[in-house]
């Protein structure tokens, strides 16, 4: 039969080990803060891709693919994308990109130079290297659905 003494104190050591553990490990970390919070939200998306718009406006190598769209339509499936791709609480209601692009035969150097106007207003807005980096990565990802189809 044990000892109702020795019982007590393994019960009580016992305790004490579960309760210190968490303490071993550090304080509980917040998650990351995600790519779209990080650029400042949906607002900062929606005035980069404003400024997007008139840069692919006046960007001679591509304007001309844009001459019969509905930029209010381009606008918001843009902002839609980008807060999506970001991990934004934003919902996409687009095509994908190989259905919206279907038929277009967009080549290579003017998927580049809507990239490269997207920069700019990136830029244009400060938006930070590594977080410029990290959209322009994800817009590159679409680039095989977008060209010559």
């Amino acid at each position: 039969m044990e000892h109702p003494t020795l019982r007590s104190m393994v019960c009580f050591i016992a305790l004490a080990a579960a309760l210190a553990l968490p303490a071993c490990t550090g304080p509980a970390r917040a998650p990351a803060p995600s790519l779209y919070e990080r650029v400042g939200g949906r607002e900062a998306i929606a005035a980069v891709v404003d400024d997007a718009i008139v840069n692919l406006a006046a960007d001679e190598r591509i304007n001309r693919r844009f001459g019969n769209a509905s930029i209010p339509r381009l606008r918001r499936n843009l902002v839609d994308l980008l807060c999506v791709r970001t991990g934004g609480p934003c919902t996409y209601g687009g095509a994908s990109m190989a259905d919206a692009h279907e038929g277009m035969q967009i080549r290579p150097g003017e998927f580049d130079a809507l990239v490269e106007d997207i920069a700019r207003s990136l830029d244009k807005f400060q938006v930070p290297a590594r977080e410029q980096g990290e959209v322009l990565a994800i817009l590159r990802q679409m680039k095989s659905a977008v060209i010559e189809h």
